[in-house]
């Protein structure tokens, strides 16, 4: 599993019929200390994750392991929003006070 930032949306009305009904979000790399990277991924939704959320998600063949993903033409999957992170005994993330 990866940590990264929904920080967008993908739209597309033409696609292959077993991407019909998933949402693609575009999510930033982060390392593990919430730093971002300059690097991004589309990413099938499979917990209606949002711009703003930071989450998990699995790329590979992991990206077809979960119920909205199996057996569809995905590389990427979205598959947790965090709430927090701890580092060596520190506090990382923590979503509640990124208001």
């Amino acid at each position: 599993m990866l940590i990264g930032k929904v920080v967008g949306s993908v739209v597309s009305t033409r696609k292959d019929e077993k991407l019909e009904s998933l949402k693609l979000l575009v999510v930033q790399v982060h390392d593990q200390q919430g730093r971002a990277q300059d690097a991004y991924v589309v990413a099938a939704d499979a917990v209606q994750a949002g711009t703003g959320d930071m989450v998990l998600y699995a790329t590979g063949s992991s990206a077809r392991q979960t119920e909205l993903t199996e057996n569809r033409p995905c590389d990427a999957v979205v598959m947790a929003v965090v709430d927090s992170w701890d580092l060596d005994g520190k506090n990382v993330y923590e979503k509640w006070s990124e208001a």
